[in-house]
């Protein structure tokens, strides 16, 4: 952008069920983008590249998902067309409905995708994209506790549950990050394309951001493991929790739920949406995980008392499903586990 162009607008779309740190958060990226590094370097601080505000659908102050009050800039009816729509994470349980919850917000999403805005999103906050029809036919992603929840209700949209960030739609209008701080990805790629990849650096370099490159693929099992409703699933769920290692397990919990085996195949799937197996090698590779982050145990002892005899299969099985080698889990989650305890103990 050149110094006679007026800085790109954003709308950060706020509501009660938004975090707090996200919202301000994106807020002040926003605004340190071609201010802030003058500042550093010289003393001399930039103008602003880009002009964010915060929308909701009152300017009344209201709290936010963790209690902490939200002033609004702006209602969505004055807030006009902004370049830019940003939608945090929403903080509702992954399996409660949101169906006519978030009319207004819907509305207000609709119509700027219409008029030409790019809408963007961080976390959960991507149902309210799928709500308002705007990813049907288009890959997607969201924080890794969500991605099942999002395919099931919304069987048109391409999820894709390992990737940290996706771009989709005409002009690539559709912008969604996955979970926790990856929105901070999401803010940098907003920045790039609205005021450039050197603006972009500049506000990564001065608070030390680091491009979540792994994405979420590390973490994206463990949410297909919660309970169900069903209560002979519920069961056989209670058993191979305290029991992943144990040889023949999907036969186990076939005979435990009393079931034909093409029954209890289809219930369980029906259930979790895993196949039975696929569901045990979840549990095993979850507890892997913990494993190599906490011990200095060998990638083959770890194999073995998780319930793989073979442990090459099981580094082959870890690396489809996960993304990483077992030894390259260990060396980056392993060191961040240490780092964060020798910090509080």
């Amino acid at each position: 952008m050149d110094a006679r162009s007026k800085p790109a607008s954003v709308a950060i779309l706020a509501l009660p069920e938004v975090g707090v740190s996200t919202v301000y958060g994106m807020f002040d990226m926003f605004m340190s983008a071609g201010r802030d590094w003058g500042t550093i370097v010289n003393g001399s601080p930039g103008d602003s590249l880009i002009a964010p505000r915060v929308v909701a659908t009152t300017r009344e102050p209201f709290a936010a998902g963790n209690g902490v009050m939200i002033r609004a800039d702006a209602t969505l009816e004055e807030a006009g067309m902004p370049d830019v729509v940003c939608v945090p994470e929403l903080l509702v349980p992954p399996g409660e409905p949101i169906e006519g919850r978030f009319r207004a917000e819907v509305e207000y999403l609709r119509r700027c995708h219409d008029a030409g805005a790019t809408l963007a999103t961080a976390c959960s906050g991507a149902l309210l994209l799928a709500e308002a029809g705007l990813l049907d036919g288009h890959d997607a992603t969201t924080h890794w506790a969500y991605c099942d929840i999002l395919q099931r209700r919304y069987p048109k949209v391409r999820v894709h549950a390992q990737r940290a960030l996706v771009v989709a739609g005409a002009e690539q209008r559709l912008v969604m990050a996955g979970g926790g701080t990856s929105w901070l990805d999401l803010a940098l790629y907003l920045i790039a394309r609205l005021a450039g990849v050197e603006a972009a650096m500049q506000v990564a370099r001065i608070n030390l951001i680091d491009w979540h490159a792994v994405g979420q693929q590390p973490f994206a099992r463990l949410a297909g493991t919660r309970q169900t409703d069903d209560a002979v699933i519920a069961r056989c769920q209670g058993w191979i929790a305290e029991h992943y290692a144990a040889a023949g397990p999907v036969a186990q919990m076939t005979r435990l739920s009393g079931l034909a085996e093409r029954s209890f195949t289809r219930r369980f799937r029906e259930a979790t949406g895993m196949a039975p197996l696929e569901y045990v090698h979840t549990l095993r590779l979850e507890e892997a995980k913990q494993m190599l982050e906490t011990s200095e145990q060998p990638v083959e002892g770890i194999a073995n008392e998780v319930g793989y005899e073979d442990a090459a299969f099981f580094s082959r099985l870890f690396r489809r499903k996960v993304g990483l080698t077992p030894v390259q889990y260990r060396r980056r989650f392993g060191s961040l586990r240490r780092s964060l305890t020798s910090g509080t103990t």
